[in-house]
């Protein structure tokens, strides 16, 4: 359970908690929320970011351990591969096999193509599954796609690329009659209307959940389609170079068998990189909310073979990660628990930020309350501030938390610490990539042909931060979007003689630039992983 000086500062939490429920504190103005951003967010700190030497992107920012990756040479440099040899001939090529990547698949299968999914873990283990508030579309009558842009325009920072965020936006109502279609078991009320709710950032209630496990939910759903429908899946095989032909268009992937270490080679028409987030790259050592394999490969894939990168140097701390118990140190405390009622407070029971403010602004408050303020809780790993769950049972009533948020009851109860009862410790997570590959409307890269990009590896949609729930949207409409476009494309390409020529362009550019590196890249699973390759 807690320490004694955390017990105390609980009490503290208890003994204020009356006076802040007919409280609300009031909302920063524009001036705040920049110089806050600019003095605590980590996306600032200098010292946590390199210059890109080489590439498209050449002179500009990125977090210093993505560009570890991109300064590091391709293993296929040393470990050849006969491309002459085919192991997998398809039309689409999917590499991933998370929520944007199955969606690509059934929407591809669905058009008539030949597609395989290549995935380097299992089907499902991806960040979607740990997605737990809910997912946004304005399908209510007192909203609109309008209202449904605006805010995820200003919650970005005005740096949405429009052209996806409109589509975004546009298609989201019918992503969600499409999940409910398939199976998804979304929250209803008695006449089976849809339960909807805020998120930070929202004006309008439109957050659709399946409790606090839509992720997993939404990629049972999608792993059941996938599966019924035979298409085939590839597991524990990574792509870990791009192959390309003389016409510089896309021609396939060279795959590694994560388990035997051979080589094999698939050949495709269209490829669409799915590959999630860059969690586990644990930026400037903050945890992660993130699966085992987010190790942003799709953007190293992408990037050595010419597509640009967008907004690389943004990412995304959700406010809530676990700051205690150590054991789910860095684990996800959805955004819902906040929605729901609970209050951010210190370690003096002080609310000092609005709850629904968005999770930029929201972190670096945390953020500061800890290091600037020193109102935080001290944990053995660090620090952390309440988050006051108690309050959701005193304004929705009791049985609350186990029917609205049942998973993460359990988290806590499985290290005794009842959540109803008492509040939990929270502090900022590594969450989210808003930057990735630059993608056009339709979804293709703009500097390679036939080459497609959907989910966490894309940049742009959501500007220079993204509010709950509109990831899980992403997956799937710009999953459902690619694996269309793919299969349409697919019908038209010739595909010349492939040739992986690009990755030794790609080693003279880097010794040009004084870039020196031994290691490889992509990096496939994190630093840390048992048999590191």
């Amino acid at each position: 359970m807690f320490t004694p000086e955390m017990l105390e500062s609980v009490k503290k939490v208890e003994a204020t908690r009356d006076a802040r429920m007919g409280m609300e504190p009031r909302r920063m103005t524009a001036e705040e929320k920049d110089a806050l951003l600019k003095e605590f967010h980590p996306d600032y700190r200098e010292d946590g970011f390199v210059e890109i030497k080489i590439g498209p992107n050449k002179g500009q920012k990125v977090p210093a351990e993505l560009g570890h990756l991109l300064h590091s040479n391709s293993r296929l440099l040393t470990d050849k591969v006969d491309l002459s040899k085919v192991d997998y001939e398809t039309d689409v090529l999917v590499i991933g096999g998370g929520g944007a990547g199955a969606s690509a698949a059934i929407e591809a299968h669905e058009a008539g193509a030949d597609v395989m999914i290549v995935t380097k873990l299992r089907i499902g283990d991806a960040n979607t599954m740990m997605a737990e508030g809910g997912i946004q579309a304005a399908d209510k009558e007192n909203d609109s796609p309008v209202q449904h842009y605006l805010d995820a325009f200003g919650g970005g920072h005005f740096a949405a690329r429009p052209e996806l965020l409109k589509r975004l936006v546009m298609e989201a109502p019918d992503a969600i009659q499409w999940l409910n279609k398939l199976g998804v078991m979304f929250d209803k009320d008695e006449e089976g209307n849809m339960v909807t709710t805020h998120g930070g950032g929202t004006s309008r209630k439109r957050m659709h959940a399946c409790k606090d496990y839509s992720g997993a939910e939404i990629m049972r759903t999608l792993r059941d389609e996938v599966i019924n429908r035979g298409i085939p899946v590839v597991e524990f095989t990574s792509a870990v170079e791009l192959i390309k032909d003389e016409k510089g268009q896309v021609a396939g992937a060279v795959l590694l068998n994560m388990e035997t270490e051979d080589y094999m080679v698939a050949k495709a028409k269209t490829v669409i990189i799915a590959t999630g987030g860059a969690g586990r790259l644990h930026y400037q050592n903050f945890p992660t909310s993130n699966h085992y394999g987010a190790t942003a490969d799709g953007l190293v894939l992408g990037y050595r073979a010419g597509a640009p990168l967008l907004y690389q140097d943004t990412i995304q701390y959700h406010p809530t990660g676990v700051a205690y118990p150590a054991q789910i140190y860095g684990a996800l405390v959805t955004e819902k628990v906040r929605s729901l009622g609970a209050m951010l407070v210190n370690a003096e029971g002080e609310a000092f930020m609005h709850p629904l403010e968005t999770r930029d602004v929201a972190a670096a408050s945390i953020i500061r309350e800890c290091t600037d303020r020193h109102k935080g809780v001290e944990t053995p790993l660090g620090s952390g501030v309440w988050l006051d769950t108690p309050m959701i049972e005193k304004l929705g009533g009791e049985g609350t938390i186990e029917k609205r948020i049942p998973a993460m009851l359990r988290m806590y109860m499985n290290y005794d610490i009842d959540m109803r009862k008492v509040p939990i410790l929270v502090y900022p997570t590594l969450h989210y990539q808003n930057g990735g590959l630059e993608i056009g409307g339709d979804g293709f890269t703009k500097a390679i042909s036939n080459l497609l990009v959907a989910g966490e590896a894309v940049g742009g949609i959501h500007g220079r931060n993204r509010l709950m729930g509109n990831s899980l949207l992403d997956i799937i409409v710009f999953g459902r979007n690619a694996g269309k476009a793919a299969a349409a494309r697919a019908k038209e390409v010739e595909l010349g003689t492939m040739s992986l020529s690009h990755i030794e362009k790609y080693a003279e550019e880097l010794k040009e630039g004084g870039v020196e590196s031994d290691d490889v890249s992509p990096l496939l699973l994190p630093k840390y992983a048992r048999h590191e390759r």
